[in-house]
Formats: C-alpha cells, structure tokens, sequence
C-alpha cells in the first residue's frame, strides 16, 4: 500500500547499511591483500570474483583441494574485549590447517565478514589479521565479501568464515594408504587452545564467576582474553618441507573432538594409535580448565587439543629427519606415540591418561 502524502525518500541508509562505509573498506584493505601476493595472484579487490592462475604455480598433475571453517565462540571474546587483530589468523589457520594435511599447498584464500553495523576500524583490524594469516601460510588473499545486515546481528556483533583452495600433484595426496605399525607419531604443540573447544571455557568462566579481563593467575602480568585470544598456530610451512621430501605419511590437524576423535580419520580399520600422555606438556590454560571445570582426562583429550594442534605419522627411519626439518621452521616436534595393531573398538589408546597435565 502506497502513501501519497509522503515525501521523503526512502534509501539504504535509512535502512541501516551504508554503501560509502563499505567502498571505504575495500579501498582500506587493498594493502592488506597486496601484502599476500604469490604467484598466480595479483591480489586486486574489487571484481566479481578473485582470480587465481594455476598454471603460474608449475604442477604437472595437480589435484585441488578445498575447505571452509570459521572461529566458532572464540569470537564473542573477541567482540566483548574489543581485541580484533587476531581472529583472523584463526579464520585462515583453521582453512590451511586443513588443506596440509592432505598435502595441499594453499594457494588462495577468500574471507565473509558479517555484521549488524560496518565499522572500518573493527573490519579493518580483523582483516589485517586475515592477512597477516595468508602471509604465514603463503597463500593469497584474493577476495571476500563484507554483509551488513542489521536486524540479523547486534550492531557491533559480526561473524567470520574462510575458504581456502590449494594444490597437490595427483600422486601426493595424503593420507597414504601405507600406514604401518610401529610408525611414529611426532605431535607439534599447540599455542593454547587454538579455536575450538569455546563454549565450555566460557560456561566454566561464567560459572567461575571471571570475567575476560580479569588476570590469569597462572600467566604472570596477562589477563583470561590475552591467553583465550592467543591465535593458532599456522602449521603449512614446517609441514610443507617433509611432507614434500615424501617422508610424511600422514598427517591429522587436532580441531573440534581432540586427539581423540581427529587421529581416526587418517587410519584404517585395522591398526590404532597409543599415546604416550607423559611425553608432551598442557599449556597451563588447559590445566587450569582441568581443575576449574573439574574435568574428565577423556573429556579433555574429545574436546580441546590439550597441547597438540598437528599430528604426523612418519616411518621410524624417517623420524630423526623429520623431527630436523620440522625444528628448522621453529617447530617443538615431540615424539608422542606409536601406530599398533587394533585390538577391540577403540582406535587412540592413551597411556598414563591420569598424568595429563602434570608433567
């Protein structure tokens, strides 16, 4: 129904999205893009869509290989301590940590940032860590979208998702089928608790009664957000070297359901794994989740990485090697099991469970 008596105009803004706001971010973050350049990018903003030249990349037989994530709950910690710059390293962390594992070399990454109410300076910050993310994992950041959507998002809310494309020649993709027992399990540590898991170390903040900013009383001179938004660790680099040399023969990115959960989905219905849970060290986060949840040593190992965010599995004669290569990029590989025969249902078997934590 129309109304002839009124006069004003109606336009976008009106309706709470401001098309000037978000010209001004693309013209903003083209720098940030221009930064993750590599071949087969050249990292201009503003088409339909980004472009990507594979044949610049040199494969001879390459398989593509994508994958999507976001940053879960992590990002309400975000949001409510104003500290953007580093989400975004997560965003592509939990993209490329994905595509390694099967071998991939990253190419390309393409971000979504949404929101209730476009402000540069928050968009701005989180894509500067998305850059700075494609940097450490050597992909390029060719494109994206920014949505602002009122009426679906509190004002200064917004949420992330990442997409990632890489390569692999047709004859590298992992896991191989060659899995053996007595194979070694080298674990890469974790910078905390990475990004999942979020929803119970918020249930058991709120419980607690501690709020983000509060000190950490097992982090001298840091508070709850400085440990919770430590970011990812990017782990595409240090694996690329090895897995290239064709000494890797698998490789588990340790996300959503631990080690427990993660390690099946790179064996075969015939072997398992046996960890060693006195060979590697819990960040005191987890430990302090441990006590203050009051939580099981399994519930642990199902729902956070407790220390371990990237698993390798080499041939024995291949670990010394590996272990040099991976150390050369600034890695900590530790050797922290070994692949046996199954016997029964269970396919990671923990030893010395009741000493996570308090090595």
């Amino acid at each position: 129904m129309t109304h002839p008596n009124k006069t004003s105009q109606a336009t976008y803004a009106d309706a709470g999205v401001n098309i000037d706001a978000g010209n001004s971010l693309v013209e903003a973050i083209k720098p940030l893009a221009k930064s993750t350049i590599r071949p087969g990018a050249d990292a201009d903003l503003g088409g339909f869509g980004g472009l990507f030249d594979l044949a610049a990349c040199r494969y001879k037989d390459p398989i593509l290989v994508a994958a999507t994530d976001g940053v879960g709950t992590k990002l309400r910690i975000a949001i409510d301590t104003g500290k953007h710059d580093t989400v975004g390293i997560d965003l592509v962390a939990m993209c490329v940590n994905d595509l390694v594992v099967q071998g991939a070399e990253p190419l390309f990454f393409l971000d979504y940032f949404a929101t209730g109410k476009l402000e540069n300076n928050v968009a701005r910050d989180v894509i500067a860590g998305i850059a700075e993310g494609c940097r450490q994992a050597g992909c390029a950041l060719i494109g994206g979208e920014t949505a602002e959507m009122p009426g679906m998002y509190k004002a200064h809310d917004f949420d992330l998702a990442g997409f990632a494309v890489g390569a692999v020649e047709r004859d590298a993709v992992l896991p191989c089928r060659d899995i053996n027992e007595d194979d070694v399990i080298i674990g890469l540590p974790s910078s905390g608790i990475h990004s999942n898991g979020f929803s119970l170390v918020r249930h058991i903040l709120t419980d607690a009664g501690i709020a983000f900013n509060d000190p950490a009383p097992f982090a001298a001179g840091k508070n709850f957000a400085d440990i919770l938004l430590t970011p990812t660790v990017i782990y595409v680099k240090s694996c690329l070297e090895p897995i290239r040399a064709g000494y890797v023969k698998a490789l588990a990115h340790i996300t959503g359901g631990g080690l427990l959960e993660n390690i099946p989905r790179i064996l075969s219905d015939n072997i398992a794994a046996t960890l060693d849970c006195t060979k590697w060290q819990m960040p005191a986060i987890f430990n302090w989740l441990k006590q203050q949840g009051n939580i099981a040593p399994l519930e642990m190992l199902r729902t956070f990485n407790c220390g371990i965010g990237m698993v390798l599995i080499v041939a024995p004669e291949y670990e010394k090697t590996v272990k040099t290569l991976l150390a050369n990029h600034q890695q900590h590989p530790l050797t922290i099991g070994k692949i046996i025969k199954k016997i029964g249902e269970e396919q990671v078997i923990f030893n010395h469970i009741e000493q996570l934590g308090k090595n």
